[in-house]
């Protein structure tokens, strides 16, 4: 059970950010976020997520990882709703 509790804070946590995906997304809503978030050109996220991807793993690594715990526009979140099932 104190697992589980752990588990609803993380989430809590991460939806208390007031960082949502999307809506202007064309894959998972990362960069439209991040844009959306600082006020910054959505394209300008876009191209630096992309230019991050030539790291060696962190830059994927980094994304899939904010795709699996970060918001959607509902709040839902993606980690959350596969370990729910």
């Amino acid at each position: 059970m104190r697992s589980v509790d752990g588990m609803n804070s993380f989430f809590d946590s991460m939806r208390n950010l007031g960082f949502r995906r999307g809506p202007q997304r064309l894959v998972a809503g990362i960069g439209g976020g991040i844009a959306r978030q600082f006020g910054v050109n959505v394209w300008v996220v876009r191209l630096l997520v992309l230019l991050s991807f030539l790291l060696p793993v962190i830059g994927i690594a980094a994304y899939l990882l904010a795709w699996a715990v970060l918001p959607w526009q509902d709040g839902s979140i993606p980690l959350e709703k596969s370990l729910r099932k």
